[in-house]
């Protein structure tokens, strides 16, 4: 699943994120796409425990591989 939360104000990309990210599977992916680096995501993400990767896009974009963890 690809999420493209270029062009939203924060607080939407995060809670964008978050909501597809309780749609998935244990062990399933998301590629989020954001204007800026989402460090407050990173904190959320990591007090959730889930993995993930970040690309700094030629644009200046941030591409986020996040892959969820059990809960």
């Amino acid at each position: 699943m690809i999420l493209d939360n270029r062009g939203l104000q924060p607080p939407q990309p995060m809670m964008r994120t978050l909501a597809a990210l309780e749609e998935l599977e244990a062990g399933q992916q998301l590629k989020i796409i954001n204007d800026r680096r989402p460090m407050f995501l990173f904190a959320e993400l990591d007090e959730q425990g889930h993995v993930y990767e970040v690309e700094e896009q030629e644009d200046g974009s941030f591409a986020i591989t996040i892959t969820k963890q059990g809960v």
